[in-house]
Parts: C-alpha cells; sequence; structure tokens
C-alpha cells in the first residue's frame, strides 16, 4: 500500500529529523564531559505549527519548547529559569545543542530580581548564566471598565496577563506612557484617556511585561451611535403614560470618576415615583425608527453586513447611584413589537443583579460600559447568525425603533441562565434609579497580536 504525506506536516518532521539527528551523531554520556565550560551563542522557538517552526527569539513564554545552541552541554547537570530548576531529558542533549522546555510553573514576577530573566546552566565544574526574557502566558483584554469617556477621565482595563503597562495607545495613534497604575496580579490595569483620541474608534494597544495586546475594535466607536440624545440619532415618543419624552431628560452632571455627557435617560424618570410589582413596560424610550432608523447606511461601511453575529454587539453606558437588586430589568428591544414580559424573539433581559444564581446588589459610583454580543440576543442565541440576519429583520419590520423597556415581572433564574432551575424572584415594588446614555453597535473582533512582528 502507498502512503502518501501531506505537504503541511514536511517542515515539522523534517525540522524535528535534522534534530534528533544532530543530536545522535554529536551525544554522549553526560557523564563523559562533565566540566567543559559552556558558551551559550543563539536561542530557538520551536514550534511547529508556526510558519516559521525554529524561529530564533530573544524572549519565551511559559510552556514554550526552546533549542539552545552552545558549547559544553555534554555533562550538562542543572538548568534553572528564572531560578527555577527545569527538567530537560539528556536525550536531547548534544555538546552543541540541547532542548528545554520552559515549565508553566516557573516564577515571573515573583521571581528574585537577581535571577529573573536568566537560564543558568551548570555542569560539575562550571556554570553560565544567560540573560533572556521568560514571560508569562500571551495577555488579554476582557473589558474596558468605559469604551466612551469624557477625556482626562480614568478608565480600567481588566483581563490577563496585564503586567506592568509601559504605554497604551488609543486610536488615532495617541500614546499614554505614564500615570498608568498596574495589577501586580495582571488582572488589570488604569489609564487616563487623553484628548484627540480619533472618533472612528477602534482598539486600544497595551504594552506589558509579557507582550502586546489589544482589545476588541469597540473603543471611542462614534460611528455606532444610534441614540445620545444630544444630537447623534433621533428620539421617538408618542401619546403612552409609560413614555419618557424629550422633556423626561435630564442633563445635570452626575456620576464619579465617569461623569455623564450632556443629557441622558432616566428609566425611572420624575413622572413615575416608583414601579408596582408584577407589572410589565412600566416606562420605554425608543429611537425614532421607521424612516429614520438606517443601520445598513449607518453600520455596515465599519461593520460588514457577513459579520458573524458574535462579533457585534449592542453598547450602552449606564449609572445606577444607589443599590439595585431583587426586582426589575432593562428589556432591549431591537425592534417595536413587544408587549413586555418576553424571555424569546429579538430582545435581551438586561438583569445585572443575578449573580450566580442568587440576587446580589449593583451599583456604580460612575458611568461604566454594557456590552451585549447580538448572538445573546433571544432569537439569534440558538445557531450561528450573521449582522445580515439583524438587518434583513429590522428591515421587514413595520416599526424599526429600537428602544428599552424597564420592567418588573417574576424573574424565573431559568430564563436569565438558559439552564433547568426551580429558582425564581418575585417582583417587588421599587424606586430604583437608573440612567442610561450613548446606545450604540459596536464591532467585538480584536486584532491579532503577533509576537514577531
Amino acid at each position: 500500500m502507498k502512503y502518501i504525506l501531506n505537504k503541511k506536516y514536511w517542515a515539522p518532521i523534517a525540522l524535528l529529523g535534522m534534530m534528533v539527528f544532530g543530536i545522535l551523531f554529536t551525544s554522549c554520556d553526560n557523564n563523559d564531559s562533565g566540566g567543559s565550560t559552556i558558551t551559550i551563542t543563539r536561542v530557538f522557538l520551536e514550534d511547529v505549527n508556526s510558519t516559521v517552526p525554529d524561529r530564533e527569539v530573544n524572549f519565551a513564554r511559559l510552556g514554550q519548547l526552546l533549542r539552545i545552541e552552545g558549547s559544553g552541554f555534554a555533562g550538562l547537570k542543572k538548568v534553572y529559569i528564572n531560578g527555577y530548576s527545569t527538567y530537560f531529558n539528556v536525550a536531547f542533549v548534544s555538546n552543541n545543542s540541547m532542548l528545554v522546555s520552559v515549565s508553566a510553573d516557573t516564577p515571573i514576577l515573583e521571581a528574585d530580581t537577581s535571577v529573573r530573566n536568566t537560564i543558568r546552566f551548570v555542569n560539575d565544574s562550571n556554570e553560565v548564566i544567560f540573560p533572556f526574557e521568560i514571560r508569562s502566558g500571551k495577555p488579554a483584554i476582557s473589558n474596558i471598565s468605559n469604551t466612551l469617556p469624557n477625556p482626562g477621565e480614568t478608565i480600567t482595563v481588566t483581563g490577563d496577563g496585564l503586567t506592568e503597562v509601559s504605554k497604551v495607545v488609543f486610536p488615532g495613534n495617541v500614546e499614554v506612557a505614564t500615570g498608568i497604575v498596574s495589577d501586580e496580579d495582571g488582572e488589570f490595569f488604569t489609564v487616563v484617556v487623553p484628548n484627540g483620541i480619533s472618533d472612528l474608534g477602534g482598539s486600544i494597544f497595551a504594552e506589558t511585561s509579557n507582550g502586546g495586546v489589544y482589545s476588541p475594535r469597540y473603543f471611542n466607536f462614534k460611528k455606532g451611535i444610534l441614540l445620545n440624545f444630544d444630537g447623534l440619532g433621533s428620539q421617538g415618543s408618542w401619546d403612552r403614560a409609560s413614555m419618557i419624552l424629550p422633556a423626561d431628560l435630564e442633563s445635570a452632571v452626575i456620576g464619579t470618576g465617569n461623569t455623564s455627557q450632556g443629557k441622558y435617560v432616566p428609566h425611572r424618570p420624575a413622572k413615575i415615583p416608583s414601579f408596582t410589582a408584577n407589572a410589565t413596560r412600566q416606562s420605554e424610550v425608543w429611537t425614532a425608527g421607521t424612516g429614520v432608523d438606517n443601520w445598513r447606511t449607518q453600520l455596515t461601511p465599519y461593520i460588514p453586513a457577513n459579520t458573524s453575529l458574535d462579533q457585534v454587539a449592542f453598547q450602552f453606558d449606564i449609572y445606577v447611584p444607589e443599590a439595585w437588586k431583587d426586582s426589575g430589568f432593562l428589556k432591549i428591544c431591537t425592534i417595536n413589537n413587544f408587549n413586555g414580559g418576553e424571555w424569546a424573539g429579538a430582545v435581551y433581559n438586561y438583569v445585572p443583579w443575578i449573580v450566580d444564581g442568587k440576587s446580589v446588589a449593583f451599583q456604580t459610583t460612575g458611568w461604566t460600559t454594557v456590552t451585549i454580543p447580538l448572538n445573546k440576543f433571544y432569537a439569534w442565541s440558538k445557531e450561528p447568525f450573521t449582522f445580515e440576519t439583524v438587518l434583513a429583520f429590522r428591515e421587514a419590520a413595520t416599526y424599526q425603533n429600537f428602544g428599552i423597556y424597564f420592567e418588573n415581572s417574576d424573574i424565573k433564574l431559568s430564563n436569565v441562565t438558559g439552564n433547568a432551575s426551580e429558582v425564581e424572584f418575585p417582583a417587588k415594588a421599587t424606586s430604583v434609579k437608573v440612567y442610561t446614555d450613548n446606545w450604540r453597535i459596536v464591532p467585538l473582533d480584536t486584532p491579532v497580536y503577533n509576537d514577531f512582528n
């Protein structure tokens, strides 16, 4: 029987064969040369999944395999990476080359400064310390506290591996290199927002001790604003007791840290003293809708219609000055064709006070951004869709208003989580204050940072 090897495997197999052949050809018993002088000339990253499977490098991450070139490796007894005694297989050691994997247990920030970013090679009579940067896993950004802040305000960027952030670059190539505060565990950093950020928006880029990282492309994305109650987008309203009219909007500066921006929506306006229990659609606010809203024209130059729906989101800024728990939620409606109470269809119910199946007080000190991917809306949550699905759905609707209800009905936990549960949260009368602003559709795609640009 004849077998044909797929070309995509030639390079890694050839590489491995050459390394093993070289090691076997030049290797000797490690005990034969126990005292030779050790020299290090070059370090290579071995990655069979890369287009460059054997790449010379000056740093490595936890878990990566290194090929080290030099001399005097025969008789090698110990390798210490950042002071950590690291296992190596003597079968892959020759006098001039060796393989060693950076252990996941290697200390990074917690390594003593005298050994951090070093590899130490030891035999019976000699040792050498080779300066070499060791990084943890690639950093990642999972959230930005406010993606449409005022210049001069501080934002918090959360994620993983965000250690020792040295600079942040905002859309428009506006760089900040001072005043950055990094969490020791790399879970977040804070930075003051500069002037001059591009209104086209985009990703923010952070340079960390673990390398560079991008956020999703949603920062300062003003082109996606549906309604900011200050001239971008048009508010619609009609005669209805629950309707929040333009006259019901507020404009006093509220919030600490990240403050309000002009007019905003009080979802319990002054004319509604409190919300009764077990009632839907207790307040509502809408865009102008049919004949005015045109998502395709506005958004597709920046978010193509064929974009996967998990890469498109509805964002809004929210301020809740007092504890919100036990009752009430915001129903986000993609069109005006809902009576209230729905947990299905082209809507999403935002219930921030249910956390891990329990009622936990939700409160903000300033305005913070909420991001809801469009594939979380119930109509599009069960299978893959594209942005075209949402555009076509709205264009087919008689009433193309986009809006938000405040509802105060009973909540079944199973509706929130999508998992079977008997837990229910009975509605209670509430006078909670919830404010929103800057409704927008944003892209969620994230540029990939390449360590070897």
